[in-house]
């Protein structure tokens, strides 16, 4: 058994997208999943599975959440090596000594190269974003609200789905995983 991150785009934020994460949990235990947690009320949860393409268990997921629940949404799916690839990988970690200012924007896809050369979103704010593979770090001294809105131009400009937690999050996450 392998275990998973699902990533869930959008979610109790802004009283938008809505969902009791009981819900979310009861949906991955009905689909097989086992060791089924959530954390925080924003969509993210850690299961176990059998070893399985991610890319085959946010399509699972998707699709659950909208024939179950109604609720349409992206999921994104990290695998507990993958969080810790981003843990460790932390282009900002000398600098960002707030974990709740500092940001994992998840992507649904490696860009494509063109996109990114030709919208880099380092330019937003050179001392403060770093791209990695499939995340985008962003370090926000002021706090979130007062940062450039990374997740909105990503997924413009790139034509991706992005997601952002908190470094606190995402440490939680990965020792989950």
């Amino acid at each position: 058994m392998n275990a998973y991150a699902a990533l869930l785009r959008g979610v109790n934020v802004g009283g938008r997208t809505r969902i009791a994460m009981a819900d979310l949990r009861s949906l991955l235990t009905t689909l097989g999943y086992t060791d089924v947690r959530t954390v925080l009320q924003s969509g993210n949860a850690v299961f176990t599975a059998p070893e399985t393409d991610p890319a085959t268990l946010e399509s699972t997921i998707e699709e659950a959440l909208a024939a179950e629940l109604g609720l349409t949404t992206r999921c994104l799916i990290r695998t507990g090596p993958e969080l810790q690839t981003v843990l460790t990988a932390h282009p900002l970690a000398d600098v960002a000594d707030n974990g709740s200012k500092m940001l994992a924007v998840f992507l649904s896809a490696t860009p494509d190269p063109a996109l990114a050369a030709e919208h880099d979103p380092v330019a937003l704010d050179p001392d403060t974003i770093r791209i990695g593979d499939r995340v985008v770090y962003q370090w926000c001294p002021a706090g979130i609200a007062e940062a450039p809105a990374l997740v909105p131009f990503l997924e413009r400009k790139w034509r991706i789905t992005a997601t952002a937690r908190n470094w606190n999050t995402v440490t939680k996450l990965a020792a989950l995983t």
